[in-house]
């Protein structure tokens, strides 16, 4: 289904989604304490939850902590309007948040861009998250939907997910929403295969690199933690089970999860 939409995006408009690539942030050295969060897919009370937990797991230890979240955090879920309106005020004292952009980032934004009553982000989780703002009727022509949307989301919403990276990255790991291309250097991999791309299957042999790569994207049923990389989207808009993984110097990395 993935593929399928996303070779929709491509057929329906001249140009692709944000053709520009998305910035990658590159650091020579992590924090301490690093608390990656999984999809959130407008699932905000299990965000608020979530973020309590690790905020209380944090006053435990010493040092620079940052909360990396990896994308997805529109769609599926009822509350989309209210995890943007969290991502976008301060950072939980303490911390650093930095947060990635997800496919359903990108194709939010194409909507906004190429809004139609039949756009296939609709389908895709879309009218979820317009009923968080409060949109229930979608006008079919398309200069009165243009206001209305323009009239229901923030702007400070809709730059900010304008403005997520793509990939960060420091040393030991790489933050993403979906995956790598194996064999070609962070600094060259496209935002089609860091918001799309699915992992390789867990029996096959892990790559040989020097980092481990943390994601999302792809819904499991519990955090893998396998074959170089760390996967801790579980799903939860279906599941109601939001999880997160705290990546601290000389320490396996330990989970945390909300249901």
């Amino acid at each position: 289904m993935i593929a399928s939409l996303f070779g929709f995006l491509r057929r329906s408009h001249k140009e692709p989604v944000h053709a520009a690539e998305r910035p990658k942030r590159f650091f020579d050295e992590g924090p301490d304490h690093i608390y990656a969060i999984g999809d959130v897919h407008g699932c905000d009370d299990l965000l608020a939850a979530l973020e309590d937990r690790i905020i209380e797991d944090a006053r435990q230890r010493q040092g620079t902590k940052w909360l990396v979240m990896l994308g997805d955090y529109v769609d599926r879920g009822p509350k989309t309007a209210s995890v943007l309106d969290r991502l976008t005020a301060r950072a939980p004292e303490g911390f650093t948040r930095i947060c990635l952009a997800g496919n359903h980032e990108e194709i939010m934004l194409d909507f906004l861009e190429n809004p139609a009553a039949d756009h296939r982000w609709l389908d895709f989780g879309g009218l979820e998250t317009l009923h968080s703002y409060g949109i229930h009727k979608l006008p079919s022509n398309r200069q009165a939907l243009r206001n209305t949307l323009l009239s229901y989301i923030p702007q400070e919403h809709i730059e900010f997910l304008e403005r997520l990276p793509s990939l960060v990255s420091v040393p030991g790991y790489c933050f993403v929403h979906a995956g790598i291309r194996e064999n070609q250097p962070l600094s060259e991999q496209e935002d089609a295969a860091l918001l799309w791309l699915r992992p390789r299957a867990s029996g096959e042999p892990a790559p040989q690199r020097d980092f481990i790569v943390v994601h999302g994207h792809t819904p499991v049923t519990d955090v893998e933690i396998v074959g170089g990389r760390i996967n801790i989207d579980t799903g939860a808009y279906m599941s109601g089970k939001l999880s997160a993984v705290r990546l601290s110097r000389n320490e396996k990395p330990a989970l945390l999860q909300c249901s």
